[in-house]
């Protein structure tokens, strides 16, 4: 029955990829006959407390029973509770909301004071949505992760329009949320009491537990690169305030978003990237026939009649023929939108340097070309709209002192226009010193060759009863200890630059991970042969499948209802789930690599065991605070999107080789075969659903 609903789950996350959400919710998991399986799942939870007498085992009997009160409680919010979306306009009390099957009336009125958009200091970027309301004669404040519960229902805001309106979802479910979470209570209880158990199997396994690539250098060229700004001189530049992508930062982001974006790194041919944005600022005539521009495609390559994969600016023009066109492919998409970003840059789009105050005494920043306020001071007009071009006469005559003494200007006018809504001066200098630390794919590249290389010595020992010599152990432990304290400056850096935990995103998820697994690494490095090797190797992955999925993004304001502390906690505790589903993964990698020695087999078999009881606790406890955050966030604890499905999944599939009595898995070579292979639901969980699936937990 469980494989017929991980067949049936995995079919609902292609049809609502095929068909969309509400067809996925009708057909499939709104379906009579999936509510059937939930209900037979439920009954053989029940069922095998009573065939394996598991009263005699607690744990197993409480993990069974917060099954079965689960699946009830998710069938007492179908049936018996429902959800509306109140439409609020300024001073007008009103009770009806819409549901889906008509009009419904609260048992209480609510009255809109005023509704308000709270931006981040300086920007125009969202940081909350607030309605202040009233209900009986009483004030509220509904936000962002902070909801209104009155007699039964709920209040979380939803939407707004441009008329001082609101929108709330309501939610009214008396009965399923309460026994929903008495069974995510029983199933934490019970695995944790699996886990301490001292009769159980985690406990009995644990005592006797003793517990190739090639580095990419860059490519050397034979052509003069074009001119720019001395590397001093584009630092100082670099230095100045810009406001990009909804939040204020250096313009060193800038560039280096700039020329990672047309480059794929952040340098070029020994150019920082200030350099190179330099170039493009104030020596465009040269720049502009530089083959620079990373393009994807054959075809499109073709098109181009590029000799290699770069293309200068002037080769991308002819694709702008193509920017409204419906059918135009990805790959000249993406190389027209670096053909655009280099125009916006020519243009002054993006050099939003000024800091410009309203009647208000708001601060607006703008570039040279925007529009400014009609009132504005005849002298800060010229300023504007005169910087740059006099900016260009001292390159021209090459003055690059007097130039740089016009960027410490242009600073100084931006802290005393705009002092108030700058970042802090522990921001400015993370953000600067997280730009320059930041490296290339390298890092990780040397991790997976080192990686393999320990790998592969560890279980050559192995084979022969024996451990990886000392040395070896201390290089390769020193090395994760080196990584492990750069990861941690950057993460560090990241937060305080970006002002909360870096944890919402691909890219940092990744890196969250990758700091996980090198402190699991190291601690294990005594216990576990192969903690190094494979704490390498994943640290390696992480880190390319983060360069290669973002590039170094930068780090933007989050949206609001991302900025629960629920977030951070669910994404750190999954992210530690799945790194350790990876070490799962490579040991029984390893156990069939020596699938011939049965002794160290059947000792990796331990080591997987091992591992995978904290593995399963941890992906259960992040699933369950990811259920709370959701309904607490948007009032729906399980929606049924496909990161949720497939983590269902990834649940199910790893709890099989837990159970001792699985007879298929009684042999050490299946028992590796399937760990191995079970890794591929996690690869969707992360990789597919964000490539592929879609839904509102991908990484867009």
């Amino acid at each position: 029955m469980v494989v017929v609903a991980v067949v049936a789950m995995a079919a609902g996350t292609v049809v609502e990829k095929t068909r969309g959400h509400a067809i996925a919710a009708d057909v499939v998991y709104g379906s009579w006959w999936f509510c059937i399986i939930m209900a037979l799942i439920a009954l053989c939870a029940v069922g095998s407390i009573i065939k394996e007498k598991l009263w005699k085992k607690p744990p197993q009997m409480v993990i069974h029973a917060a099954i079965a009160v689960i699946i009830i409680g998710g069938g007492l919010t179908t049936w018996t509770g429902h959800q509306g979306v109140m439409t609020l306009m300024p001073h007008e009390e009103t009770s009806v909301y819409q549901t889906a099957s008509g009009q419904a009336t609260l048992p209480f009125g609510v009255t809109l004071d005023r509704f308000e958009v709270v931006n981040y200091p300086g920007t125009n970027a969202p940081m909350d949505f607030v309605s202040y309301i009233m209900v009986e004669d009483s004030p509220y404040e509904v936000s962002m992760n902070h909801i209104l519960r009155h007699k039964g229902y709920r209040l979380y805001q939803e939407d707004y329009d441009d008329q001082g309106g609101t929108v709330l979802r309501v939610n009214h479910d008396p009965w399923g949320i309460g026994v929903t979470y008495t069974g995510y209570g029983l199933l934490i209880l019970g695995m944790l009491w699996l886990m301490i158990d001292r009769k159980g199997n985690f406990r009995r396994l644990l005592k006797p537990v003793a517990v190739v690539a090639v580095l990419l250098f860059p490519t050397v060229h034979s052509m003069a690169t074009p001119n720019t700004l001395p590397r001093s001189t584009a630092d100082k530049m670099g230095q100045m305030y810009v406001l990009y992508k909804g939040r204020l930062c250096p313009v060193q982001t800038l560039a280096k978003d700039f020329t990672t974006k047309l480059t794929g790194k952040s340098t070029y041919q020994g150019l920082s990237s200030e350099q190179v944005f330099a170039g493009y600022m104030f020596y465009f005539d040269q720049w502009c026939n530089e083959p620079i521009i990373k393009v994807k495609g054959s075809v499109l390559r073709q098109q181009l009649h590029l000799q290699g994969k770069r293309a200068s600016y002037m080769q991308l023009l002819p694709l702008e023929s193509e920017r409204q066109s419906p059918h135009t492919d990805k790959n000249t998409r993406a190389a027209i939108e670096k053909g655009s970003l280099v125009r916006m840059l020519l243009s002054g789009e993006l050099m939003k340097i000024y800091p410009v105050k309203d009647t208000l005494q708001r601060v607006e920043w703008v570039s040279q070309s925007d529009a400014l306020p009609l009132d504005i001071d005849d002298a800060e007009y010229l300023y504007i709209r005169k910087q740059l071009g006099f900016c260009q006469e001292l390159v021209i005559r090459g003055q690059y002192d007097s130039l740089e003494r016009v960027f410490d200007k242009q600073i100084a006018y931006q802290k005393k226009q705009a002092e108030a809504v700058l970042p802090s001066m522990n921001q400015y200098k993370a953000e600067r010193l997280y730009n320059a630390l930041t490296a290339g794919k390298w890092i990780a590249m040397c991790s997976i060759t080192l990686g393999l290389l320990c790998f592969a010595l560890t279980l050559v020992f192995m084979a022969r009863g024996r451990r990886l010599p000392k040395p070896a152990l201390i290089v390769a432990s020193v090395y994760m200890a080196v990584l492990l304290a750069y990861l941690v400056t950057v993460f560090v850096l990241r937060w305080i630059t970006g002002g909360h935990i870096p944890l919402a995103g691909g890219y940092d998820s990744m890196n969250a991970m990758a700091i996980v697994i090198s402190i699991l690494a190291l601690a294990l490095v005594r216990r576990q042969p192969l903690a190094v090797p494979v704490g390498m190797l994943t640290v390696g992955f992480c880190l390319l499948v983060a360069m290669i999925s973002g590039s170094n993004p930068p780090v933007t304001p989050l949206m609001p209802v991302l900025s629960s502390p629920l977030l951070t906690l669910h994404v750190s505790v999954i992210m530690c789930s799945y790194a350790a589903f990876f070490f799962v993964m490579l040991t029984s990698f390893g156990g069939l690599i020596m699938v011939r020695n049965e002794a160290v087999t059947e000792r990796l078999r331990r080591m997987v065991v091992v591992m995978l009881y904290p593995a399963q606790f941890l992906l259960a406890i992040g699933i369950i605070i990811g259920a709370v955050w959701a309904n607490v966030s948007w009032g729906n604890y399980w929606t049924w999107d496909p990161k949720e499905v497939w983590a269902l999944i990834t649940f199910i599939i790893y709890a099989v080789p837990l159970h001792k009595n699985c007879r298929m898995l009684a042999k050490p070579s299946a028992f590796h075969l399937y760990c191995f292979l079970a890794f591929l639901s996690v690869a969707i969980t992360y990789f597919g659903v964000n490539l592929v699936l879609g839904g509102v937990h991908a990484y867009n």
